[in-house]
């Protein structure tokens, strides 16, 4: 195999399996299941995998499904990207996946009894894959631990609602199911725009609780037919990714069954507010206490600031992980709410980082840069990533900002565009040293290559522009 320097970075810790047991058990408390989904979340954040019959999943579980390489070397589009090495230059090889334990659950938006499961890729029983994210992350969660450190956290979510039976290929919100209007106004945080679609969130979020996820509340957003869910925090960081993934796996099926689409692309809409991922982070010791909770009311812990500090310093090196895809970048703008400077302040929403005040002991930070379309995964290993490094080597931070951080154009100093942001990426040490540079090749081959892709792309502004101007 092309790619070994990474091996080192794994522990036997890092290839405990599940049991077969929990298959076993699982179907004798739903002896009618017909088949299950074996999901596994690729570099893109996608869902991808096999359906299997239910006689064959305690197999699963023992000896694992073959899965191609190629699925962590694969654009936006599915496409192999041969130059990360994981295709045919292998000759396509499997290798094998196996269950991650407690994510066995049913689909409760299947007409039969479906039931699915997350994967997780290994080279061998002792091996994890290193460029599956889940892995990824896996290893940063682990370097939290030889600390003496648990990550908290808790992702929002929002998504658009998109009439998938409208012409064309841009999107248009749904009719409202109540007044057979399409809506066109901004109503944020309307009760009326909820009771509209009543029945579609509220399947969403029994659909979510009946596959144990942590499903919250539910808002309207900043745009007609926008909502954002909120999961709730859980001390597993790689639980809290995954809960984000099923979460939008279970918005995206239930609309289906709503005869509705709905979008978690970045920026859907150049007039309307984009999709964004918030994600709550604090840490707790080895005695289960939160060390970002203050001692004296009003002043921030050494370490919520050297997080602050290794965060900011760092985000110009992860912005491509937070913003993935060309279309990432539209979101940004001060009309639309999202942080365009490497800045933080206390209960601010114009910062990229802000602390939220509610009760000193939930004292956590709000990462509010990416988009929906960022994988949890890599965010989750980026972020925690740069909190390790803040810790670690004792960075400050700069000055909070106090009002908006939208005037201060002049600290604009985060990469605008994806071309820039893999840049700063490639260049990172302190990313390769963390997340694998083995990993972060790939990464930034595939990204590079659908870069490539898009700009050979004649668009329909090009012809009105150039045709006939000269």
């Amino acid at each position: 195999m092309r790619y070994q320097t990474d091996r080192e970075m794994f522990t036997q810790e890092d290839s405990q399996l599940p049991s077969a047991s929990e298959a076993l058990e699982f179907l004798s408390k739903h002896p009618g299941i017909e088949y299950v989904d074996l999901l596994i979340i690729d570099m893109n954040g996608i869902v991808r995998g096999k359906r299997i019959e239910k006689n064959k999943l305690a197999a699963a579980y023992d000896h694992g499904i073959g899965m191609p390489l190629s699925i962590f070397g694969m654009d936006i589009t599915g496409t192999s990207v041969e130059e990360t090495g994981l295709g045919i230059e292998i000759g396509e090889s499997d290798a094998f996946c196996y269950p991650v334990g407690g994510t066995l659950s049913m689909q409760p938006w299947q007409q039969r009894p479906i039931a699915q499961v997350l994967l997780q890729m290994y080279e061998d029983e002792t091996t994890p894959f290193f460029a599956d994210p889940r892995m990824v992350l896996n290893r940063i969660v682990r370097k939290l631990k030889e600390k003496g450190l648990t990550a908290v956290s808790a992702f929002e979510i929002e998504f658009y609602l998109v009439d998938g039976r409208a012409p064309g290929k841009v999107p248009m919100p749904p009719v409202s199911p109540v007044t057979g209007k399409r809506p066109a106004t901004t109503q944020v945080y309307s009760l009326d725009d909820l009771d509209h679609y009543a029945d579609l969130l509220t399947d969403i979020i029994d659909g979510a609780r009946a596959q144990g996820l942590p499903a919250d509340a539910i808002v309207a957003e900043s745009a007609p037919g926008q909502f954002e869910i909120n999961l709730n925090h859980v001390g597993d960081p790689q639980a809290s990714c995954d809960h984000a993934m099923l979460l939008k796996r279970v918005i995206k099926q239930t609309a289906h069954v709503h005869q509705l689409d709905s979008t978690f692309m970045a920026k859907p809409y150049a007039d309307q507010a984009g999709n964004g991922m918030h994600l709550h982070i604090s840490l707790i010791d080895e005695d289960g206490r939160n060390i970002f909770q203050p001692e004296v009311e009003g002043e921030l812990t050494n370490t919520i600031r050297y997080a602050l500090g290794g965060m900011l310093k760092l985000l110009p090196e992860y912005m491509a992980i937070l913003c993935p895809n060309i279309n990432s970048y539209r979101r940004f703008g001060p009309d639309f709410y999202v942080p365009c400077s490497p800045s933080w302040g206390i209960e601010n929403r114009t910062t990229a980082l802000r602390i939220p005040i509610d009760t000193p002991e939930a004292t956590r930070i709000e990462h509010r840069i990416a988009g929906t379309d960022a994988n949890p995964y890599l965010m989750m290993s980026a972020l925690l990533a740069s909190i390790l490094y803040g810790i670690e080597n004792k960075i400050e931070p700069p000055a909070p900002t106090v009002g908006s951080a939208y005037d201060k154009e002049d600290e604009l100093t985060l990469p605008t565009n994806l071309r820039d942001a893999l840049r700063e990426l490639d260049s990172s040490e302190v990313m390769r040293h963390y997340l694998g540079t083995d990993f972060v090749d790939v990464f930034v081959t595939c990204k590079q290559k659908e870069l490539e892709q898009f700009e050979r792309h004649i668009t329909d502004l090009e012809y009105d522009w150039y045709l006939h101007a000269f």
